[in-house]
This record gives structure tokens, sequence and C-alpha cells, in this order.
């Protein structure tokens, strides 16, 4: 029992060990990342279309809920912009910004997020993520961010405007151009051009000046809590809110409130799928993360329980007033270049954060929303990645097929379209690459014992014996395509008296196969041709053994390739079919 409560709880775990040294280590990662979240949290909320408070309550209750769930030493869970872009666009579906039901609709969201990844993660169904591909998951993050930073422009130009796609946000952003707060375009265009000077020049100045690269390396992470400081105390001393420059507002001063998601059948039908994706797209991000930041230490993860963690900071969001949250790729990197030891530096954070929920709220009225909107842009343009539909061109037309398809569609249709048809095309182009699996006819490389293709290699053959190499497992969708290709290869002409299947990369045979293999078996016999197998794997041994295929066997079953053709080809001639 003590066993199986340290699964599915890893603080009983990592949390015996903690001593001393892992404190401080934690305590110092804790206060940089509390530092970064701030601005940050604020900045997501306003992606998301909800208060700004609800970002710093959406960075407390989660993180907590996955230091004790969770398996990553290093993963800061919380907003990040791709999942804040998806509540925005499933919730705004339902209901209009700003209203009770819209702030009902964004907890219900987390909460069937939650509820789906603690399934997942229960039943070990860790894998479906698999159907995502690299390359559709890079396309739909490139989209992601041109959407994200697209949807900022209204709040750099102090214009209203709406829209879910490119098509609509530009459209919206031209209607209203009149609008535009000049004021409000200084502040976001210096926030913005600080920003990206502070992530590629701030901290060489600063190791110039002789600073220490770890002091430096704070200091740059630092940099939007600066911007937000000037231009607060701008917007404040200048009293620019009076000239049309739009701020934050007042922020309720108080811990995380207890909330209750909406239950009712409609609002959860309607979310229910809007949840899948985003539960899935955020595990994906996540997952990703905390693998590569434990590589480094030579740490391990269990995907599995990572969703259970994650699943557990969903639900918390979702009862004290967040929105859907997941492992983010920024801070998660600060986290662990900071020392963070383990979760507890989470939870050390979330007490910063706590604290500047109640205490420093106050400080923020003045922030202007253009330099929360820099904050976005400046972040999720680094998320843009056009170079991979340049790398998939160059090596796989298909995989830049499914990229080219899910940029477009989330870009012209929306993210659900994107990621729904990203999934697709992944499915189908699997099944299109397995359906015709890679089957080569092999020869003996004179001299060894090894075989290899044909129309490769300078190999010996027999004219009496068909060698093919079966490079797939096979399974109902491919199971034909090795009917056919036999019936054509036996069926032209030659005097073929044997063929042999190399079944040395097959790692499984379904019930569809196994049919096909009988189909083979009985028209081979028919023609007097017999068949025979070679290096099957012991699982799908086991599973021939099973059923009727190995007692109607036309043919033999040898332990290598190099038996059969010493036992076909030899001098005691055993062609003539059994």
């Amino acid at each position: 029992m003590p066993a199986r409560l340290r699964r599915y709880l890893p603080i009983l775990d990592w949390g015996r060990r903690y001593d001393r040294d892992a404190f401080s280590n934690d305590m110092i990662a804790a206060v940089i990342v509390t530092i970064m979240l701030i601005p940050q949290s604020l900045a997501y909320a306003l992606l998301a279309g909800l208060p700004p408070e609800a970002g710093i309550y959406a960075s407390i209750a989660p993180i907590i809920l996955y230091a004790i769930f969770g398996t990553s030493r290093a993963l800061a869970v919380g907003p990040v912009a791709v999942v804040s872009l998806l509540t925005a666009s499933a919730v705004g579906q339902i209901a209009t910004q700003g209203t009770a039901g819209y702030a009902v609709a964004a907890l219900t969201l987390a909460l069937l997020s939650g509820v789906f990844l603690m399934a997942l993660g229960f039943f070990r169904l860790g894998f479906l993520a698999n159907f995502l591909s690299h390359p559709v998951i890079a396309g739909f993050i490139t989209a992601s961010g041109i959407l994200i930073a697209t949807s900022q422009l209204k709040h750099i130009l102090g214009v209203s405007a709406d829209g879910h796609t490119l098509p609509e946000m530009l459209m919206s952003l031209l209607e209203h151009i009149g609008e535009t707060n000049w004021i409000t375009v200084v502040i976001g265009l210096a926030a913005t051009g600080f920003l990206f000077w502070v992530r590629k020049g701030l901290k060489p100045l600063l190791r110039s000046m002789g600073l220490g690269p770890k002091m430096a390396d704070v200091a740059t992470k630092a940099g939007p809590v600066a911007a937000v400081v000037a231009t607060t105390l701008a917007a404040w001393g200048l009293g620019l809110d009076g000239h049309g420059v739009k701020i934050v507002g007042e922020v309720p001063q108080s811990l995380p409130p207890f909330t209750l998601p909406g239950l009712s059948p409609s609002l959860l039908q309607q979310l229910l799928v809007p949840a899948i994706v985003i539960s899935i797209i955020g595990f994906v991000e996540s997952v990703s993360v905390a693998q590569t930041l434990a590589a480094k230490k030579r740490q391990k993860i269990d995907p599995d329980q990572e969703l259970i963690g994650l699943g557990a900071a969903n639900l918390g969001a979702a009862f004290t007033g967040g929105f859907p949250v997941t492992g983010g790729f920024s801070r998660s990197v600060v986290n662990f270049d900071a020392g963070a030891e383990t979760p507890a530096a989470g939870a050390y954070t979330a007490v910063g954060l706590a604290i500047a929920a109640v205490a420093l709220t106050p400080l923020v009225h003045y922030l202007p929303k253009a330099t929360l909107a820099a904050t976005i842009i400046v972040a999720v343009l680094s998320l843009v990645d056009f170079s991979i539909l340049k790398k998939t061109w160059a090596y796989n037309r298909a995989d830049f097929l499914a990229v080219a398809a899910t940029i477009l569609l989330t870009l012209l249709v929306g993210v659900e379209a994107g990621v729904g048809a990203g999934v697709g095309l992944s499915i189908l182009l699997h099944l299109f690459k397995t359906s015709r699996p890679h089957v080569a006819e092999v020869g003996l490389v004179p001299g060894t014992e090894h075989f290899r293709n044909i129309l490769r290699h300078d190999v010996e053959t027999h004219p009496d014996v068909v060698m093919l190499r079966v490079d797939e497992s096979l399974y109902f969708a491919n199971a034909r395509f090795l009917e056919d290709l036999l019936q054509a290869r036996v069926s032209e002409g030659t005097a073929v008296r044997n063929v042999v299947l190399m079944f040395s990369a097959v790692n499984d045979v379904d019930f569809s196969a196994l049919e096909s293999l009988e189909t083979i078996n009985t028209r081979l016999c028919d023609m007097g041709v017999g068949l025979h197998l070679a290096e099957v794997k012991g699982p799908v041994m086991d599973k021939l053994r099973s059923t009727h295929l190995l007692e109607h066997l036309n043919g033999e079953i040898f332990l290598s390739q190099y038996q059969a053709w010493r036992k076909l080809t030899g001098p005691q001639d055993r062609l003539a079919a059994q």
C-alpha cells in the first residue's frame, strides 16, 4: 500500500529526502519565478478574456496541487499563452466577456479539463497524446502564436476589436483603426521594444558591467517587472487614464475565493470538446517541457502521473476562481535555471503569489493594458517557427501537408479546427504509411549469413525461392497489401516453389492479418508453393500458436533466415511444397 500511495502521491517520495540545501535552492527559485509570474499571470488572464486577478488565482492552488501529485521537479504550472487563447475561443462562443456567465464557463472548462486529465491518468491512457505528431504540434503553436500576437494589437492601439480567426481580427482592427489612441501606442511600442531588448541585450550589458552570470540572468528574467513599474508610474503620475489609456483598474485584495463551476447539461455539452482539446494540447506541451528538464538532471517523470498532477491542478483552478492551466515553458525553464530542486519550489511560489494577491494588487491599478499586451506579444512570438515548414518539405511531404493544413486552418477557421485537422491528419497519415508497409525481397550477402534488399545490394538469390522481409507489424490496414503483393510476385510466371516471410520486424499480428496469412497459405498451397516463416518474435509466435495457422502451414518455421536459405536451397533439395 505505501508503494501504491507513493505512485499517486510523489510528494511522499521526494519529501522524505528534503533537506536544508533543497529548501534554500527552492526558495531562491520561488522568489525569481514569483517576480516573473505576477505580470505574466495578469497578462494571460487578459488574453483569456477574464479579470486580471483570475490569472493570479489560477497560479496559486494549481501550483500547490501539482507539487503534491506531479512528478517533475522543475515544471511550473499555471496559465500559458496557448491554453489561454483556447479558453477565450471556447468560452467566447458561449458568453460575452465581462459577464458572470463568461467566468462560470471558464471555471467549468477547467473542471472538465481536470476530470478528463485525471481519468486519462488513472486509466494510464497518456499514450493517446501521441496521436498529435510533433510537426503538427509545432504548426499549431506557430499559428497560435500569430493569433495571440494579433489579438493583442487592439490593446497596443487602444481600440476595440474582436474575432477568433486571423481575417476576422485584421478586419476588425481595420474597422476601428480610426479610434487609435496614440498615447497608448507609444506605451505599447515602447514596452514591446524594451522587452525585446531585455531578452537579447540586457544580459550581455550587465555582464560587461561586471555583474555575475547568475545575477545578470535574474535581472534579465525580471525585465518585464521593470516595464510594468515604469509604465504604471507613468500612467499614475501623468493621469494617462484620463487621456483614454486603458488601465487594469481595481483588482480585489484577497486570496483565491471558493468558486463553483456551472454544471448545467447544456453548458457541459458545449464545453466538452474544447476541454478535451485543451487537455491534450496542455498535456503535450507540459510533458515535453518536463521530460526535457528532467533529462538534464538524469531524472525521470511518469507521464500517467503527470496527467493526474495536471488534472488536480485544473480542478484546483476550477474551484478557486481560475481557468485552465498547464505547465509553462518559460516559467519552467526559469524555475529550472534558478536552481529548483523539488516541486516544493512551486508551493513557495504559490505562497509568494498569495502574498501578492493580498498586499500588492493595489499597485497594479494604473498598469496600462498595453504593457500586458506587450508582455504577451514578446512571449508568444518566440513560439512562432516557420522553419518547420521548410524542414518537413525537405524531409517528408506528407508531414509538410499536415503542418501546412494545421497552420492554415488554425489561422483561417479557428483553433479548434486547427487542432482537429492536426489530429485527423496525423492519424490518416499514420494509417496511410502503415497501410503500405515496406516489404523488401532479400538475398544472401556473399560470405555472410546476412540478408539484404536485392535492389540495394549485390546478393545471392535462388530462382525457386522468394524471400520477403516484412518491415511493419501486420494489422487490418495493411493485411490485404501483403496478400496482393505476394499474389503478384508468385504469379509472374516464374518457377517459384517456396516463399519465406522474414518476420524480424513484425511486432504484432492482429486478427485481420491472421486471416490474411491463412488466405495466403491456402492460395500458395493450391499453387503448389510452400509458405515458410523465419525469425518470428516470441510474442508473435505465442499468438500464432493459439491459432490453427501453424497446424495448416504449408511449410516450416525457421529460427533464422539463413537456416531457411540453407534448407531450401541446399544440396538435399526440399523444394517441393508440402
